[in-house]
């Protein structure tokens, strides 16, 4: 037999509390008390993080939004190129139809606008769907991009009069500073923060 599998008799110095005959086990677990100031001071703790986490979530929001914006721009230049024709965006509720309210914060789709108007028809392409904002989000174009952005096959933004096609579009999310998504002339995309603060 080992040394160390041979029987402790009860009583020697170095056993186990456990193996003393009398020997009474401390309690496990937490007094009603403990567990109130536990609860306390997690309250607290939580109280102090909420105003951050809440300051996280809405500069995401924010970022989200004129990312995919931004993306969804150079998508419809980089189609409009490879297809050599009009590539258009417009904003849609419904992922369908262009939308005449200019919410872009609703959603937008990307479509091959094969006769030129800025609307998309029936039978033209959907290429891509962006989906809806948070709901705390709003994307608004001023006039020139109002209600489509239009690049033409030579990857340049266009109205459908022919004329060039600058705006700005302003996104913003509750309690944040405004950010610009710029269409600039030639079609080219720029991002500027503002100091102006959102409603």
């Amino acid at each position: 037999m080992r040394p160390d599998a041979i029987p402790i008799p009860p009583g020697t110095p170095g056993t186990p509390a456990r193996l003393r005959p009398g020997a009474r086990c401390a309690p496990r677990g937490f007094t009603f008390l403990e567990l109130v100031v536990a609860l306390v001071l997690g309250g607290v703790l939580l109280g102090l993080a909420l105003p951050g986490y809440h300051t996280v979530i809405a500069d995401l929001e924010l970022r989200d939004r004129v990312a995919a914006l931004t993306h969804a721009l150079a998508f419809a230049r980089s189609e409009a190129l490879k297809r050599g024709r009009r590539v258009d965006l417009c904003p849609s509720g419904d992922g369908v139809r262009c939308a005449d309210d200019g919410r872009w914060e609703r959603g937008w789709i990307t479509f091959a606008d094969s006769d030129g108007d800025g609307d998309r028809g029936d039978a033209e392409t959907v290429l891509k769907v962006e989906p809806a904002a948070p709901p705390a989000v709003s994307v608004r174009g001023n006039r020139p991009v109002h209600d489509y952005v239009s690049y033409t096959g030579f990857g340049q933004t266009r109205m459908v009069n022919g004329a060039l096609q600058m705006g700005t579009f302003t996104v913003c999310r509750s309690g944040r500073k405004a950010v610009e998504v710029v269409l600039a002339s030639g079609g080219r995309v720029r991002v500027a923060r503002t100091a102006v603060g959102c409603p």
